[in-house]
């Protein structure tokens, strides 16, 4: 038994915050936003808009275009750092209560922007072992809730949206995930964090706790070791498999920096057309990322049944992860 990429679907919300916005904000400017990171705006959720709201609202397009009556969906995975609570519940429970899905498996993974990417190879896993047939794994982030817009090194690159992906048993060999690589090394870990909130920070005075919440990056490390550590893998996925660079229809990276992915596209030789891009109108939106993007070559016509997807993601813990995987759905002409 094999697992076969069946569906996508993503949701994004409705408001829009803008570089010419965030001037206004914080000191920075478009043109420095737009040369550092390539981003030009990022949605952010309504107030009363949970992580959970998009979530289902994602999920609830992968369902209806995977073909699976969701009574057949066993399983539910939910990649998100921004979550509806605090320790638990978790938000892959709530997900599956709002979609009606009764009595399923359901957790969170975290894993940061690297979380759609641990979610897949779970999926996958549980189903080629048998345990499990259709997997639905959803990336969601309501990172506006954990970002400091006072902090200009981080409140212009990220947003929130949602994206959602239906695994399912086959046994036709040619709709298998081909492979997936995962790894960490939380020697990194303070480069990309959240500082406070949790057992292994001091519970003191309520605003520095607060204050704690929010994400904290040191942004030139982080590029350094993104660039070289999502190309190394990439390369090494490819050559484990055979695979040419040439052969990949769409190079999906996590949309973090335009300029990491243009360091990663041009070592692997990859032509403008095979390069998914989306941060520009997202910016960077963590676990959702991936399946937003993936979503936006979908509605637009350019993914078909059979096309051959490289995945990469790099986020905090530090995490990493790439996957090679055909599209195993029926395209929109």
């Amino acid at each position: 038994m094999y697992a076969a990429f069946r569906s996508i679907g993503a949701y994004v919300p409705t408001k829009i915050l803008t570089n010419a916005e965030l001037e206004v904000m914080v000191d920075t400017s478009d043109e420095w936003i737009t040369k550092r990171t390539g981003i030009k705006e990022r949605h952010i959720a309504a107030e009363n808009e949970t992580t959970s709201d998009m979530g289902v609202k994602a999920a609830q397009k992968a369902i209806d275009r995977s073909g699976i009556d969701k009574s057949q969906i066993d399983m539910l995975i939910c990649a998100t750092i921004s979550p509806d609570y605090f320790c638990m519940p978790s938000t892959a429970t709530i997900i599956a209560t709002k979609l009606g899905l009764e009595k399923i498996t359901a957790f969170d993974v975290s894993a940061a922007c690297t979380g759609f990417v641990y979610a897949l190879s779970v999926a996958k896993a549980f189903i080629e072992s048998g345990m499990k047939k259709n997997v639905l794994i959803v990336g969601a982030e309501r990172l506006s809730t954990i970002t400091d817009y006072t902090d200009r090194g981080t409140c212009i690159l990220f947003g929130d949206g949602a994206g959602a992906a239906l695994i399912t048993a086959t046994e036709n060999k040619s709709e298998a995930i081909i492979d997936i690589h995962t790894g960490s090394d939380g020697a990194y870990a303070d480069l990309l964090m959240t500082p406070n909130g949790g057992s292994g920070s001091a519970h003191d005075e309520l605003d520095r706790e607060a204050a704690g919440c929010f994400m904290k990056m040191k942004g030139n490390e982080t590029f350094k070791v993104a660039v070289r550590t999502l190309t190394n893998d990439v390369v090494e996925i490819l050559e484990q498999n055979n695979i040419l660079s040439s052969a990949i229809t769409h190079f999906v990276p996590h949309q973090a920096n335009y300029r990491i992915i243009k360091a990663v596209g041009d070592a692997l030789e990859l032509k403008d057309e095979q390069v998914v891009l989306t941060v520009e109108k997202y910016g960077n939106t963590s676990g959702a990322s991936i399946p937003m993007a993936i979503n936006d070559i979908y509605e637009s016509g350019r993914l078909q049944e059979g096309d051959l997807m490289l995945l990469d993601a790099f986020g905090g813990g530090l995490t990493w992860g790439s996957a090679l995987v055909p599209f195993a759905g029926k395209g929109i002409r």
